[in-house]
């Protein structure tokens, strides 16, 4: 007989339901009160959105008010990154948005990079920036044929004055892959643009401001309907520099022009007897002439009392506006090409970036050494005949005589050929007609009376060399003071042989005292170091910012300007800041002005025939009156690769003796000759304006940047470079960029 089972399935299935009900009626208890609280959150962020709100970066200004950096507002349309998610979806916005913005499909989709919604996930996917405000009215207009699609403000950088400080103020970039790190730790959204070059680098936590936001609840159709809290961006501290504008548009003009006019010229090619011992041209698969390439240049302008720099440049220039042009990468690699070519690069600032010899203009740094350390007193007499050579105590006769070792030295040849004879010399008279014998003899027994210890790059180290400045100003360079330690770490990294870096030699020392060998250093630590000398002993740290201002300085009723009446002050910077005060009595330091001095104004030396000065020919006609600066200065000629006379390159420094006019003023010209034709002209032509007495272009507003020009900057020229013969500064015996001077002029 069958049993029937009926009652206990349906108690079973009774069990199972009653069951699942009470985990049902368990999780309703459980949601509605132990996560109530979470789901209410999440159902009001599905019904909130978070849009961030952009600080105004601040402005960057001249030391008179012109507005070097400025912001404009600019429009964007966004699409919020949960319409992108799927294929379909994206292309169907794209296709919408694609008359409007100006963009094809095709690019758009190109450019899309889901990746970028972890960079930033507050800010929607940016399809076209910086359209005009009928286009965003009207996408705004049919909001229900855009769903997710925003209109976004934001800033663009803007930079009034184009190509004029551009190395100075600099430009701005994205955060690269090795900057991710440290700017995600101070709370940056890493898809921003921050300042990659000049102040707008160095100064960047100051200019950046911080971010805003603000929670705005939305319909179904992500459609606005109130703000439930927002929170105000901070905009970020206005900069004031100690740059004129003025100024530093008439150096920037004074070196190109110069530079122009150098490379007209040549270099002779002489006939020199090889080690074989036949004679022939230096090199022989170039003429007798050789022009000069004079490819780049530096100069800065300096306040040798607070260290306030007036101007900086460099050459090549460029605008910084290309950075912000929207160009292509194809484009922008033809401006800017890449080179290997270092006489070619454009985004380097030579004037704190430029590794150099010094040449002569490093001669009163050894002159100090030598008076400060009592090997000399500024009474001694040395018979400079032409040529030094090393004493037996240093090197052995045995050696000098194989030729392993170099131990005559020569000074530069005269009109007839032969090492310059400037017959009795003491520091003045040596510096005035740059005796390099002179100079040799304190490399050579600075190191004997001091046991081989390195005295003299103690003694100059002590004016900057070797160390950076701490200027306001990226990727400055520290330059190098020769020493064992430097030798070896050369010879390590193939610089120079093994058998070099084995030991700091006498003869390393001998081209140290005359600005050669391994010493390298900028054109601003040049300066650093004369301004030393000119305030008598204290290294003033250079500067280019004299305060920080509160955000949001207003414009001047003059266009182009800022109104500092209506401003305030956060941080004044303009307090002098003293790195160091060193010893410069009268008797160490008047020899070294007064030979300086001589080198501008003369005399020179009598020994076989007159010798004029270095700089004696070039400022014949330099005012002498009150009305013009007065001048010490010296002129350098640093040898080039080869010792080929046309890879010389010119330096240049001098400062005025009139402290109520604290000016110093160097210039540097890459393979340009010597120091007395191509950098001494600028210096001269740049004091001869802060005297007042050549005319100075009036800095205009720059002119809207051609896209289409392949120029990283256009060219500038002094205001009277065509003038027959050159500016007007130069002189008449300087023409058309050579100085007409029948001696030898370094």
């Amino acid at each position: 007989m069958a049993i029937d089972r009926r009652a206990a399935r349906l108690g079973v299935l009774a069990f199972v339901g009653l069951a699942l009900f009470s985990l049902l009626g368990v999780r309703l208890w459980f949601l509605q009160t132990v996560k109530a609280d979470e789901l209410q959150e999440t159902i009001t962020v599905s019904r909130t959105r978070t849009v961030q709100l952009a600080p105004e970066r601040g402005r960057i200004v001249d030391v008179e008010g012109r507005i070097l950096a400025d912001n404009e507002r600019v429009l964007s349309v966004g699409v919020d990154w949960d319409v992108l998610r799927r294929k379909s979806e994206r292309e169907d916005i794209f296709t919408r948005l694609s008359g409007w913005v100006d963009v094809p499909v095709e690019t758009m989709e190109e450019n899309f990079d889901p990746s970028g919604r972890t960079v930033n996930p507050f800010l929607p996917y940016i399809v076209r920036e910086d359209i005009d405000e009928p286009t965003a009215i009207a996408i705004l207009e049919r909001a229900e044929d855009f769903p997710g699609v925003s209109i976004e403000t934001s800033w663009k950088r803007t930079y009034p004055y184009g190509q004029h400080a551009a190395h100075v103020v600099g430009y701005m970039g994205a955060i690269t892959a090795e900057q991710v790190d440290d700017f995600e730790e101070a709370g940056y959204l890493l898809d921003e643009r921050v300042g990659q070059f000049g102040v707008e680098r160095s100064m960047e936590s100051v200019l950046h401001g911080s971010w805003g936001y603000r929670i705005i609840e939305v319909d179904a159709a992500n459609r606005p309907v109130r703000v439930i809290e927002e929170v105000p961006p901070i905009n970020g501290f206005d900069v004031q520099l100690t740059i004129d504008l003025e100024a530093q548009q008439y150096l920037e003009q004074s070196l190109e022009t110069t530079l122009i006019a150098r490379r007209s010229q040549t270099a002779d090619n002489p006939v020199v007897t090889k080690p074989d011992g036949t004679r022939e041209k230096m090199d022989p698969l170039l003429g007798d002439r050789v022009s000069y390439k004079a490819p780049a240049a530096s100069g800065v302008i300096m306040d040798y009392t607070t260290g306030d720099v007036l101007a900086i440049a460099s050459y090549p220039g460029f605008d910084n506006r290309w950075f912000e042009a929207g160009i292509s990468g194809d484009k922008f690699q033809e401006v800017f090409p890449v080179t290997d070519d270092p006489d070619k690069s454009i985004l380097v600032n030579r004037a704190v970036q430029g590794r150099y010899n010094l040449g002569s203009t490093f001669k009163p740094f050894t002159a100090y050494a030598a008076l400060n350390t009592n090997l000399l007193s500024a009474g001694d007499f040395y018979l400079d005949q032409g040529r030094y050579t090393l004493s037996d105590e240093s090197v052995s006769s045995d050696k000098c005589t194989s030729g392993l070792v170099k131990c005559e030295y020569k000074n530069a040849t005269c009109g007839n050929g032969l090492p310059c004879r400037y017959g009795s010399v003491n520091v003045e008279s040596a510096l005035a007609v740059s005796s390099d014998t002179f100079f040799y003899r304190i490399g050579e027994e600075i190191m004997l009376q001091n046991e081989f210890q390195p005295v003299l790059q103690n003694q100059v180290r002590l004016f900057g060399f070797g160390a950076d400045n701490g200027i306001e100003l990226p990727f400055e360079f520290d330059g190098t003071v020769p020493d064992a330690e430097l030798k070896e770490l050369y010879a390590e990294r193939g610089v120079i042989s093994e058998a070099e870096g084995q030991d700091y030699y006498v003869g390393d020392n001998v081209q140290l005292s005359i600005g050669q060998g391994l010493l390298s250093a900028t054109p601003l630590q040049l300066t650093t170091g004369y301004a030393a000398i000119a305030n008598g002993g204290f290294v003033m740290q250079p500067t280019i910012v004299k305060a920080i201002w509160n955000p949001g300085l207003p414009d001047s009723e003059t266009v182009g300007f800022v109104d500092f009446s209506r401003g305030t002050v956060f941080e004044d910077r303009s307090e002098p800041e003293l790195i160091r005060q060193i010893p410069m009595p009268d008797e160490i330091r008047l020899p070294i002005v007064q030979g300086l001095r001589r080198v501008i104004y003369g005399p020179g030396v009598d020994s076989d025939f007159y010798h004029k000065t270095t700089g004696e020919w070039l400022f014949a006609d330099y005012p002498r009156g009150s009305e013009a600066i007065p001048l010490a200065g010296k002129t350098g000629t640093a040898q080039g690769f080869g010792n080929y006379p046309w890879n010389d390159s010119s330096a240049f420094s001098a400062f005025s003796t009139d402290e109520e006019r604290p000016w110093v003023v160097t210039a540097y010209m890459e393979k340009a000759g010597y120091g007395s034709q191509a950098a001494a002209p600028v210096v001269k032509c740049n004091f001869l304006a802060l005297s007042g007495l050549t005319p100075m272009d009036q800095v205009e507003l720059a002119e809207p940047l051609d896209v289409t020009s392949n120029l990283a900057a256009e060219p500038q020229q002094m205001p009277d470079a065509n003038r027959p013969g050159g500016p007007a500064c130069w002189q008449s015996r300087f023409d058309n960029g050579v100085l007409t001077d029948p001696q030898g002029v370094e």
